[in-house]
C-alpha cells in the first residue's frame, strides 16, 4: 500500500490510482476530505492521512446546464448540464464531486440521502490527461 502524505498533489495521486484519501487529527478525531495539515476543528498539526471506503450518500446537489470552461471543454453545456454534488461519506467528511448516471433533465428525480459509490472520470489527451472523483448511485 502506498504511503500518501498531507499535500494537495498527493489527493490527486490517490485519484490516479482510484483511491480517496483524507486526514484524521490525532488530537480530536475530526475527520476531513481532502486531508489538510490543519485540523478545521481543534486547529491541531497532527494529521494522520486515511483512506475512504469510497461509499456515501447525496447530501444536496445541482444541476450545472452553464459550465466553467474546463467542464465546457469537456463537452457540458445547456444542451448536456451535469450534476454535482455533496456527498457524506460513510466515515463522516463531506466531499464535492461530480454525481454521474443521475437524470439531469429531470433533477427531481434526483433524490437526496441517495447511496452513492466513488469512481473516477478520465479527461484530457496525452499528458494533461487526469482521473476526477465522481460518485454514482450505488
Amino acid at each position: 500500500m502506498t504511503s500518501f502524505q498531507l499535500t494537495s498533489k498527493e489527493f490527486y495521486t490517490a485519484l490516479g490510482q482510484d483511491r480517496l484519501i483524507g486526514s484524521r487529527c490525532l488530537d480530536c478525531g475530526h475527520i476531513s476530505a481532502p486531508q489538510r495539515q490543519i485540523c478545521p476543528t481543534c486547529h491541531s498539526d497532527r494529521q494522520e492521512v486515511i483512506e475512504f471506503d469510497g461509499k456515501g450518500t447525496l447530501a444536496a446537489f445541482t444541476v450545472v446546464s452553464v459550465p466553467p470552461t474546463h467542464m465546457a471543454v469537456a463537452g457540458y453545456g445547456a444542451k448536456n448540464p451535469y450534476c454535482v454534488g455533496i456527498v457524506t461519506l460513510q466515515e463522516g467528511a463531506r466531499v464535492c464531486a461530480q454525481i454521474l448516471d443521475v437524470d439531469v433533465h429531470a433533477p427531481h428525480t434526483i433524490r437526496i440521502g441517495t447511496p452513492l459509490v466513488m469512481t473516477t472520470i478520465e479527461r484530457g489527451e496525452g499528458e494533461t490527461r487526469k482521473k476526477y472523483l465522481a460518485f454514482e448511485p450505488a
